[in-house]
């Protein structure tokens, strides 16, 4: 496609509109200013300053004037473009606009916010990236999204409980699905324990029960034992290979047009001597919920046998909260569920034997909304809570009788130094990622800088990852509970749904284009491109370069490589780009 104007850019009829954005922008920015700077920029017929531009109210009112003005450029300088995107790309559509050419400038993020203590800085700038925006605009060209069919089939990776209830859902909504687990059987974590917060349920029962459905449902397919290997194709139509378990094992091929990872989480695992761990009566949370799930070790019920580890009662427990989470040298996250877990086993402990004598030792408790009735029971029942500071955690020693003896300032008496002797230490530990390196690389997917997959936008696009059609969903993308966990399994669902129910999607046309021409095929661009979407192909006895348009995803990680600019980016092409440097520099040497 060509990268040329359709139109000579004086010919062109833009409109400009500058939001408020409530104060966010205007508070530092003086958005009349802004206004005034652009207005007689070339092609600009409209130009505006608007409170809140993605307000219903300033939508219709962009609406009206690209119909009245008869606009062939819309230009919004807002918020990151990563927000709303979606929202004035509609604006422009349901006013006859080509949605593309429709540019957004990032004057909260980027002037507003970076800049709160210079005002005029900040407005100097916000001048500059909208003038900038406007000359990009100008060279913009009308383009269509590009239509892929795809396949109504859905890949899971991971059968835990989030895996194992979004299978569920795809196939009662028509889809067939494959369901992978690398584990010999399903459930996960929730498959090893018994009653969990805050609905009671047992989570064996629970897993048992999402099994038995699976079975019944013919258009799931289970494969236990199995791993994913490789990936190619693109968006919607997926060829994903899977070594499924056998003697030998065999490599099998299946055809997806979309993948959910659910591949879940590492318990935080404490150094040899980390807070004790090593001692003879030092455990996990996971461990103590087995303990407590398995009563007297044995697997029957706690009630009427008592706790008991390694054939010794036990009749004090201190809790040492935030191991592997919050550390500023590991770990930085808080995990979430871990306090309201805890205080879940607690409350299971009280009521089978009140005189059990509990010592929860924390840097803060976060039994955030509902769960914080778990917090106050606990204490209700008996529960100490001991508050010490974040440069002096617990220390856990083995005592001469045999038990331990944890040391602990309790901030909440003034700093006094306690000495707790105990039977059993539970060291609360957090949720860490599943190490999936080979997977990360087959699948291409982002990771944050806490090593968990990364979305979109955690509020707007909360499942979606950068590579289109690969969802994430439960706590392979973050410390949560089950309950929450279930929730985005079936965000994920219902997002693999609204394409693939289709039959045929429809993808951003941004993407990079080769001229053949131009084009030797020296092979940097294959290497430089994250997401296989480049290939060489023979083209009237040349080899020249090949890019798939489903699966570009127009990082431009290739054009600035190619060594004879035979690469160009639609909607940033290199001419767009310098236009932009342009308006920028206009602004500096004012």
């Amino acid at each position: 496609m060509s990268t040329q104007p359709t139109r000579p850019e004086e010919a062109r009829r833009i409109g400009v509109y500058v939001c408020h954005c409530g104060g966010n922008i205007s508070d530092y920015v003086d958005v009349q200013a802004v206004v005034d700077a652009v207005k007689d920029e070339p092609g600009v017929v409209v130009a505006k300053h608007t409170m809140f531009a993605c307000s219903d109210a300033s939508q219709q009112e962009m609406e009206q004037d690209i119909t009245a003005n008869n606009l062939d450029g819309l230009v919004v300088a807002s918020c990151s473009p990563k927000l709303h995107v979606v929202t004035f790309r509609g604006v422009a559509k349901r006013a006859g606009l080509n949605p593309y050419e429709y540019s957004q400038a990032n004057i909260r993020e980027q002037c507003s916010w970076t800049h709160t203590d210079d005002p005029a800085g900040a407005t100097a700038k916000a001048i500059g990236l909208v003038r900038g925006v406007i000359a990009r605009t100008r060279l913009t060209e009308a383009l269509e999204p590009l239509v892929v069919e795809t396949t109504q089939k859905a890949l899971i990776v991971g059968g835990g409980i989030t895996g194992l209830r979004a299978a569920i859902g795809l196939a009662d909504i028509g889809l067939g699905v494959f369901l992978v687990e690398r584990e010999a059987k399903l459930g996960g974590w929730v498959g090893r324990f018994g009653p969990m917060y805050p609905h009671e349920r047992n989570g064996r029962e629970l897993i048992a029960s999402l099994v038995e459905q699976i079975k019944a449902r013919p258009s799931i397919k289970v494969f236990t034992g199995s791993e994913v290997v490789r990936k190619a194709g693109g968006f919607g139509n997926y060829t994903v290979g899977v070594r499924v378990a056998g003697d030998p094992p065999d490599t099998i091929e299946i055809q997806v047009g979309s993948i959910v990872m659910a591949t879940g989480f590492d318990s935080y695992r404490p150094a040899e001597g980390e807070f004790g761990s090593g001692l003879d009566g030092v455990i996990s949370l996971p461990e103590f919920k087995e303990l407590i799930d398995g009563g007297a070790g044995d697997g029957r019920p706690l009630k009427g046998h008592g706790l008991r580890h390694h054939d010794k009662p036990v009749r004090s427990i201190a809790y040492i909260y935030c191991v592997g989470s919050r550390q500023p040298d590991g770990n930085e996250y808080c995990s979430r569920y871990c306090c309201a877990a805890t205080a879940h086993a607690s409350i299971r402990v009280a009521d089978v034997d009140p005189g059990i004598r509990q010592y929860h030792l924390y840097r803060d408790i976060r039994t955030y909304g509902s769960f914080e009735l778990l917090y106050a029971e606990s204490r209700k029942q008996g529960a100490v809570y001991v508050k010490f500071p974040d440069d002096a955690p617990p220390v856990v020693v083995a005592d001469k009788s045999g038990g331990l003896a944890v040391t602990v300032r309790d901030l909440l008496s003034g700093g006094e130094e306690l000495e707790i002797p105990v039977d059993l230490v539970v060291l609360v530990t957090g949720m860490v990622p599943r190490k999936n390196e080979e997977l990360v690389g087959i699948l291409k997917l982002p990771l944050g800088r806490d090593g968990f997959f990364n979305e979109i936008h955690p509020k707007l696009r909360p499942v979606e990852t950068m590579v289109d059609g690969v969802l994430i969903a439960g706590t392979c993308q973050g410390p949560r509970s089950s309950a929450e966990s279930v929730a985005s399994g079936l965000a994920a669902v219902t997002q693999s749904a609204s394409v693939l129910k289709k039959g045929v999607a429809e993808l951003d046309p941004l993407v990079a284009t080769v001229d053949p021409d131009a084009c030797t095929w020296c092979g940097k661009c294959l290497e430089a491109c994250p997401y296989g979407a480049i290939d060489q192909l023979s083209l009237n006895g040349r080899e020249v370069a090949t890019i798939s348009e489903a699966g570009c995803k127009g990082c431009g990680g290739c054009v600035p490589i190619c060594p004879t600019n035979a690469i160009d980016l639609r909607g940033y092409t290199d001419a767009q780009i310098t236009a932009m440097i342009d308006g920028l520099l206009q602004e500096a040497t004012a």
